[in-house]
């Protein structure tokens, strides 16, 4: 729990110094057709904000601390990939026409974190990057296929609740997609899971 916290405050930490001191001037990401037809949807805020359970669930099943520690540093790869590419390219999504004042709870999401650093959406790349660790973690726990199913949705929820809060657009989702699938290959997640699969078996 505060291996999660303290590594997120680290990671805000230069999250925010890139979002307010741009290293170049910012590109708008464009909007696809996807985002025209998918209208503002305030409900969607509880969801985007619940990344931050969700992230800390891989590490709630692992069984050491070592694998925590191990755990900390892959899921630190696609975080600084993202911020490489920020710093890099620096760029945001097009300010909605939406009077924030009639929202106060996404009003309060937009002034801690404005529209920049967009793409690669990295709520994204958290979110499937944790659920590739936790589809693992499940078949080596033989839990119930219901619970990856689960797993599967919650993730593609979050994704979701990114457009429908206008904090990112599909291009934004897409780029967070696969950076969060490539760090997660990257990282040998899944040669990972199987040699533990292979020696915990009877």
């Amino acid at each position: 729990m505060f291996g999660t916290m303290g590594f997120t405050l680290v990671f805000f930490v230069a999250y925010v110094y890139l979002l307010r001191h741009p290293a170049s001037s910012v590109t708008i990401v464009p909007a696809t057709r996807l985002d025209a037809l998918l209208g503002f949807q305030p409900w969607a805020l509880p969801i985007y904000l619940s990344l931050w359970c969700y992230v800390s669930l891989p590490p709630v099943l692992m069984n050491s601390r070592r694998e925590i520690v191990a755990y900390g540093w892959r899921v630190a790869l696609p975080c600084l990939l993202g911020l490489a590419v920020f710093y890099c390219w620096p760029n945001a999504i097009a300010p909605p026409a939406i009077d924030w004042t009639r929202y106060p709870a996404v009003a309060f999401l937009k002034n801690v974190d404005t529209a920049g650093n967009a793409f690669p959406s990295l709520h994204v790349a958290t979110a499937v990057f944790s659920a590739v660790w936790l589809h693992w973690r499940l078949r080596l726990l033989q839990w119930h296929s219901a619970w990856r199913w689960f797993n599967l949705g919650w993730c593609l929820a979050i994704a979701y609740s990114t457009m429908a809060v206008k904090q990112h657009v599909a291009l934004d989702v897409l780029g967070g997609t696969l950076l969060g699938l490539a760090s997660a290959w990257a990282c040998g997640l899944q040669a990972h899971a199987s040699r533990h699969w292979q020696t915990d078996q009877p």
